[in-house]
């Protein structure tokens, strides 16, 4: 999963359609001729090219005077990393200092932010970065890839990222300081960003944003400079065949949709898209064979067995539950989630010597101390439930004279 301690900032969480793939080493340059222009109404074809000849956002990263004050005063030279890095976390979230505010549509840049008090995820990376930077600290954007989600109807998916800060200090400590965490059940992964990403992500964001208000000039303007930044990001091409598609250009949404695949094969916006794109095009030869692509994806995603196991778990089928976790462990052994999760599964089909061992190799795999407390006080609540469960089958042998039957271990229970 991912490492280090959690600083909170907020009350609810940032999320971004899309997904990410492999960690880019750097982005190749991007021929913007390449890109098949926009066809907007009855407008002249509107190119890549021109499209971005606009000025400039800026640094999202540049620093004025009173946030450089800001950093003066509340993490002051001299100070040690951790002090300046706490207090400055503080000074950003508490009510005597910045107290920024989530909203979801605040994209803006590190000034902006400072400035407004309000911020999306992004905005808010911005922000701390920027900050933290400036106080002499070792801060990075970090990528959290979202444990996907998969719907009831037609088992849809449903992809979610996020984006917060990582700060490390000299002696190898973490700290993610974010907006709000997710749950660490929910982060399937995590990386590292390279600025120039993060920034890529901030005009993905813009351009998303003017694509929900109907403005494709703007969308595409902003989705063309977003890979300029960064076009080994397979999120990016894949948001550009969404205003692609608002157009009416279905074949530079294939187009679009294929050079996600090229930089990532296993993209799965981009496989669920294209399959759709296939299916409505009657091109069932190659809808098939994308679907059989997308099912053996889906069958090596240890979260889709998860997915699976918490439907047999809402209809209380705790047999199939365990069926389908330990699969997901089979493919993700070492994922303390999925661990604890498999442990819980036990405990309700009352196994607690395997719930107790799985529920301790998840505290020892867990790199959060908040991921550890949580599954110790679940541990606890295992190990009293056995001691109860114990006392009473004791007391109910010796009271009616009965022997346990041949062959069953003390403490199974017949299903």
């Amino acid at each position: 999963m991912y490492a280090g301690r959690v600083l909170r900032a907020g009350i609810i969480a940032c999320l971004t359609a899309g997904a990410l793939g492999c960690a880019s080493q750097g982005a190749p340059p991007l021929d913007l001729n390449t890109l098949p222009a926009l066809q907007v109404a009855q407008a002249v074809p509107l190119r890549a090219v021109d499209a971005v000849a606009k000025p400039d956002a800026g640094d999202l990263l540049a620093t004025t005077p009173a946030m450089r004050d800001f950093v003066a005063r509340y993490a002051p030279d001299g100070s040690s990393p951790r002090h300046r890095l706490l207090s400055l976390h503080e000074a950003v979230r508490g009510a005597g200092g910045l107290s920024i505010r989530y909203d979801p549509a605040a994209d803006g840049s590190a000034a902006w932010a400072f400035t407004q008090g309000d911020a999306n995820c992004l905005s808010f990376a911005h922000l701390f970065v920027a900050l933290a930077r400036d106080a002499g600290l070792e801060a990075h954007y970090q990528w959290l890839d979202v444990r996907p989600q998969w719907t009831r109807v037609g088992e849809r998916l449903t992809m979610r990222v996020h984006v917060n800060v990582m700060v490390r200090m000299p002696q190898g400590e973490q700290f993610m300081v974010d907006i709000d965490p997710l749950q660490p059940r929910d982060v399937a992964g995590s990386r590292l960003l390279a600025d120039r990403e993060a920034a890529a992500l901030h005009d993905n964001n813009l351009a998303m944003a003017a694509l929900a208000q109907g403005d494709l000039v703007a969308a595409f303007g902003h989705a063309v400079k977003a890979l300029q930044l960064s076009a080994d990001l397979p999120l990016l091409w894949v948001n550009l065949g969404a205003i692609y598609r608002q157009t009416g250009q279905l074949d530079a949404v294939e187009w679009s949709l294929l050079q996600a695949l090229q930089r990532d094969s296993s993209e799965r916006s981009a496989m669920n898209n294209l399959a759709l794109l296939y299916d409505k095009a009657g091109r069932t030869a190659e809808r098939d064979e994308l679907l059989g692509r997308i099912q053996r994806h889906r069958e090596r995603n240890p979260y889709f067995h998860a997915w699976r196991g918490d439907l047999a778990g809402e209809r209380g089928d705790w047999e199939e539950a365990l069926t389908h976790y330990r699969e997901a462990l089979r493919l993700q052994p070492q994922d303390s989630a999925l661990l604890a999760a498999t442990g819980i599964i036990h405990f309700r089909l009352q196994q607690y010597a395997a719930a107790e061992r799985l529920l301790q190799q998840a505290i020892e795999g867990a790199s959060l101390l908040s991921e550890r407390s949580e599954y110790a006080a679940q541990l606890e609540r295992v190990r009293q439930a056995g001691l109860h469960s114990a006392g009473l089958r004791s007391a109910g042998l010796h009271s009616a004279g009965l022997r346990q039957p041949a062959g069953e271990a003390p403490g199974s229970t017949r299903i």
